[in-house]
């Protein structure tokens, strides 16, 4: 009789530590990592405050959620790392998100990406055409027989400058090219060893700008018909101008953008990425992004829902339909 009572009591302890597991389990948070860039770069602080706006603490952030912003090497290893699973959400360019979904640019005989979906866009990432100042490079046929960088192979620069050159008649044959980092082909064009160079990123520049300081350039304009068809032809890029006196002594220059996109996985909840994608959008979050970081006023609800080359993730879309910034 004793065995039997000392055999009830061990189950009802067993059942109650189960019980005990089960709740624990009910009541741990989700985390959600979001990768970003170099910690040098925009990508981390602005990952930085995404991350807290969301995290739930307190009233604020959607509850029970644990966001970390994560360092990494940017747009192509974010991405991997959600297909991998070792993360569950990135930034990226939006032409990378375009290529790896679709299986084609940098994702050229890599298979597609078929699970990868939207959050939201961020804000735009201008690509610069960066001319010395007296190279007389008025326009982007103009580059002809010119000595011309236009990063390494494997970049996104690289894919993109090769599209803006084809829009304009031109291939890698009829311009000198070089393959260069931004950083030592404005050296390059500095001393006089070449005459222009393709970047992307947001204005202003730092090492662009010191560029124009020290030694004077010319942003190269990209518009006309044919920006107009790389417009209709890729959905990844936006029209963009570059406001006078962004860099010393240049002009308002209008050209084209890509988007820094919050990107993440089919296979993440419905209701997570709508519970995210709200908060994401709420005054509070407006207010740290606003506080936080010069790109942050750049990130808007309009703006959220352009440049959509791969599709939004479910959730998102629900909530962007309901925010009635999406038929």
């Amino acid at each position: 009789m004793t065995i039997r009572k000392n055999l009830l009591a061990i189950g009802a302890m067993i059942g109650l530590a189960a019980a005990g597991i089960g709740f624990a389990a009910a009541q741990s948070p989700a985390f959600f990592r979001i990768g970003t860039g170099g910690t040098a770069g925009t990508y981390y602080p602005i990952g930085g405050l995404i991350a807290n706006a969301i995290s739930g603490a307190g009233d604020k952030g959607v509850q029970g959620l644990v966001a970390t912003a994560v360092a990494s090497n940017g747009s192509v290893a974010n991405i991997n790392a959600i297909q991998g699973g070792s993360m569950e959400s990135g930034f990226s360019q939006s032409d990378v998100a375009y290529w790896a979904h679709s299986g084609t640019g940098l994702y050229e005989g890599k298979g597609k990406v078929e699970d990868l979906r939207l959050i939201a866009t961020l804000y735009p990432e201008t690509i610069h055409l960066v001319a010395r100042k007296d190279a007389n490079i008025k326009s982007v046929a103009d580059l002809k027989g010119k000595r011309v960088s236009i990063d390494e192979p494997g970049s996104g620069t690289i894919v993109d400058a090769r599209i803006v050159l084809a829009a304009y008649g031109l291939s890698e044959s009829d311009i000198k090219a070089e393959h260069m980092k931004p950083g030592p082909a404005g050296e390059r064009l500095r001393d006089g060893g070449l005459d222009a160079y393709f970047f992307v990123g947001g204005y202003p520049t730092g090492a662009i700008s010191e560029l124009a300081t020290s030694a004077g350039i010319s942003l190269v304009p990209i518009t006309g018909p044919e920006a107009d068809k790389m417009l209709s032809e890729y959905k990844f890029f936006s029209k963009d101008i570059v406001p006078a006196d962004t860099y010393k002594d240049v002009g308002e220059t209008p050209t084209i953008s890509v988007a820094a996109q919050w990107v993440t996985s089919a296979k993440q909840p419905d209701d997570l990425v709508y519970n995210i994608t709200k908060v994401m959008w709420n005054d509070a979050t407006r207010a740290a992004l606003d506080a936080g970081h010069a790109k942050g006023k750049m990130i808007t609800l309009q703006n959220a829902v352009t440049s959509l080359g791969i599709p939004l993730h479910p959730g998102a879309e629900r909530f962007y339909k309901e925010a009635g910034v999406l038929k």
